[in-house]
């Protein structure tokens, strides 16, 4: 029984100093790992200080080459300024591109209202331009025009009302129409549309 029992002591003791041993073997590993986290940590913040002071010398070799081409070139850049006729020519455009045409076109006497026409208000077109000489047709009230009138008379009289005068007949009610090609003397409304020999057309009206 005595010679059992030392055997069992035996071995625990053997088994406790192998643990304690194991122990101490793990402290000195953990220990080394620490260590080497330690000089990693080191070696890392060198780099970044490093870094940081090449990035600062780049940027002063930066701002350095920047001074110098502003210094380089001092002068200012002039912008060219823009005519006035091609803004002029726009605006025109547009004006005529949001107007709007009178469907159909009407002529009248002195006494018919002026506007856009329509099949619903038949108002006179006071907006006529020939599409034959390119020439805004003008139109003179209570006035009709001489029979002995003809293409020369007005291809060179018009549109100077004191010389187209010596032809003109004073008419109550009656609306005189012309152009450097053609003419009309209207007493009453008129679809446009019934004289094919007239070039005239609606040149928008600006609202």
């Amino acid at each position: 029984m005595a010679e059992e029992l030392d055997a069992l002591l035996d071995e625990v003791e053997t088994k406790f100093c192998r643990l304690q041993s194991l122990g101490a073997v793990g402290k000195r590993d953990r220990g080394g790992g620490e260590e080497a986290a330690g000089e990693r940590d080191r070696d890392r913040s060198a780099k970044i200080l490093t870094k940081a002071v090449v990035d600062e010398e780049d940027i002063d070799d930066i701002i350095k080459d920047i001074i110098d081409e502003s210094s380089f070139s001092k002068k200012p850049m002039k912008l060219k300024s823009k005519s006035a006729s091609p803004t002029s020519e726009r605006n025109s455009v547009s004006t005529q591109a949001h107007g709007k045409s009178c469907c159909p076109v009407y002529l009248g006497g002195s006494s018919a209202p002026h506007g856009i026409g329509t099949n619903i208000s038949q108002r006179t077109c006071d907006q006529l331009r020939c599409t034959a000489c390119d020439f805004h047709v003008s139109h003179y009230n209570d006035y009709q025009w001489d029979k002995s009138c003809d293409y020369l008379f007005f291809r060179n009289n018009m549109p100077e009302l004191r010389k187209l005068r010596g032809k003109m007949i004073t008419k109550k009610g009656s609306r005189a129409y012309a152009c450097q090609c053609s003419w009309r003397s209207i007493d009453e409304v008129t679809d446009l549309r019934t004289d094919r020999q007239l070039r005239w057309v609606c040149g928008k009206h600006v609202e």
